[in-house]
């Protein structure tokens, strides 16, 4: 099946909003090459990758951050014309306070399914913490005392590959314990939400605001067997939720974490550990004050090349 791929040329600073924004007009992926990203990927993470696709590296020293999303043939070309207008506006609203680059878009026409063979290929089950993570395609043989995650092939919404998604899983070893309740916010593929159930946890209840993510993470509930375990829902963060956890892991982005910050209160009790990730590190000091605010303190901190993760307790 053919797609069309748009490329948007856009800043470090600003593709957490380009991504976001492409997202709401498209369910087919978005991708992010950050040169950061791949300076991490060529230096500390060749071990889970064969081999760097030509063209990977063209970014690096440039300061360009490239953001690619996929559209269907048959209404892409009306969407890319709406979301771009949308990316100018936004780079307007924001007065300068915020560089989005030139913005500049190219498109071409590609294989999506070759795409995917491609990617299938070359990726191998990566050990995190207590998790082995592994697409559903690779026969893996676990050793005494693994925990598999099976993964879907649709990749879009994560696979442990980042660190921020992978400093959560190591949190999650360190403290999800047997009966425990875990609440999974931007559950994505639902790895995290999984991964606390495997590890120990009697229920993870999984929210995220896109239908897609949500499916993907039934689906991948599904095949690894913990689908009773699991509540998964398309909710706005915890708006629709009663749940109290003993665990709230949510990786998402810094912004979102302190909007979500004074709604946590209600899903939470005394001892309660939240695990935060999807920080850049010139933003943990504004997570760890606004819920510090709050009445969390901070028991545990991760950094990942430019990414922090953190756990708090509710005091």
């Amino acid at each position: 099946m053919n797609y069309i791929e748009l490329t948007v040329y856009t800043t470090h600073e600003a593709e957490e909003l380009i991504s976001s924004k492409l997202w709401e007009y498209t369910s087919y992926g978005v991708a992010v090459c950050d040169e950061n990203d791949v300076l991490e990927l060529i230096e500390k993470r060749r071990n889970t990758w064969d081999y760097l696709e030509d063209g990977v590296t063209a970014s690096v020293g440039t300061g360009i951050t490239l953001v690619k999303a996929y559209f269907d043939m048959s209404d892409g070309d009306e969407k890319i014309s709406a979301v771009t207008r949308e990316f100018f506006a936004m780079r307007d609203n924001a007065n300068g306070y915020l560089n989005f680059g030139t913005l500049e878009t190219a498109k071409r026409i590609v294989d999506g399914d070759d795409w995917i063979e491609i990617w299938r290929k070359h990726y191998k089950p990566m050990k995190i913490g207590g998790i082995v993570v592994c697409p559903e395609w690779i026969d893996y043989e676990k050793t005494a005392g693994e925990k598999v995650v099976k993964i879907d092939s649709n990749m879009a919404f994560g696979t442990g590959e980042h660190e921020t998604t992978s400093m959560c899983i190591e949190f999650l070893s360190n403290y999800v314990k047997n009966d425990y309740s875990v609440i999974d916010v931007g559950t994505g593929s639902g790895i995290l939400g999984i991964s606390s159930v495997l590890l120990g946890a009697k229920k993870a209840v999984m929210t995220d605001i896109d239908v897609v993510a949500v499916e993907t993470a039934k689906r991948n509930a599904k095949l690894n067997g913990v689908e009773n375990n699991c509540i998964i829902t398309l909710d706005n963060l915890l708006s629709g939720q009663d749940a109290v956890g003993d665990i709230v892991v949510a990786n998402i982005t810094a912004d979102i974490l302190c909007v979500l910050a004074p709604n946590m209160k209600k899903h939470v009790k005394k001892g309660t550990l939240l695990i935060l990730s999807g920080i850049l590190k010139e933003k943990a000091e504004m997570v760890i004050e606004t819920y510090s605010n709050l009445g969390y303190k901070v028991v545990n901190l991760k950094n990942k090349g430019e990414w922090v993760a953190l756990v708090m307790e509710t005091l």
